[in-house]
């Protein structure tokens, strides 16, 4: 009994990460019945976690009255690697509105790796979202491959990575290493709608500079 008891709040606060992880993997907002499918519990049991979670701002409701991940989250993430953030960010804003794509830093986190930040250019019709929280395996998408040069996994044969439709159907991907002296392997990226014009040469070379200066700052 004592042992139930104990095991109880654990498993809670699994099903809880366990359904932001979901929220953070879904390409649109999800409905309880949605998630509780996902998550392989009964709607009431996930409505409990969801009232939870709401409660602290960790998932919020859009218009429809479907669920998505909520602002407290970007608060949680703030001091996640602040500093490497905090020299990124300019860099980000600026490749975003050079290139009119979604610009974006992603982290090693154990054998995945998971946007901490994004950035949306400002004049771009329409943009790509790359939500902070998304996650996905180390050994798919040009951001991975990025990252596994961090850790020596792989050289590569040019100074950036790309991908097509790996990760997410539709979309594609150019991104770089980022080795900074003190943090999480990381790689700064690009995502924008496969299939157009791209100058994938200039954009790989714009990251790398980016990766640079970003370096430097850690000098």
């Amino acid at each position: 009994m004592a042992d139930g008891r104990a095991e109880g709040p654990l498993q809670t606060l699994s099903r809880g990460i366990a359904a932001l992880e979901v929220l953070a993997a879904a390409d649109e907002a999800l409905s309880i019945g949605e998630l509780a499918t996902r998550l392989g519990l009964h709607r009431s049991i996930t409505y409990r976690i969801v009232r939870t979670l709401e409660h602290h701002g960790l998932v919020a409701r859009d218009a429809a009255g479907d669920l998505v991940l909520g602002a407290g989250l970007a608060t949680l993430a703030r001091n996640v690697s602040r500093d490497l953030q905090t020299a990124v960010l300019p860099e980000l804003t600026a490749i975003a509105n050079e290139c009119g794509m979604t610009a974006f830093l992603t982290i090693l986190d154990g054998q995945e790796i998971v946007t901490l930040i994004s950035v949306e250019p400002r004049a771009a019709v329409a943009t790509v979202a790359q939500r902070p929280g998304t996650r996905h395996a180390l050994d798919r998408g040009a951001p991975g491959r990025a990252v596994q040069r961090v850790v020596g996994r792989d050289r590569g044969t040019l100074p950036y990575e790309t991908s097509h439709d790996e990760v997410t159907p539709g979309l594609s991907s150019i991104a770089v290493p980022l080795d900074v002296p003190g943090q999480q392997p990381a790689a700064i990226a690009v995502v924008y709608l496969t299939g157009g014009a791209v100058d994938v040469a200039a954009i790989g070379e714009r990251l790398a500079e980016a990766a640079t200066i970003v370096r430097k700052d850690f000098r």
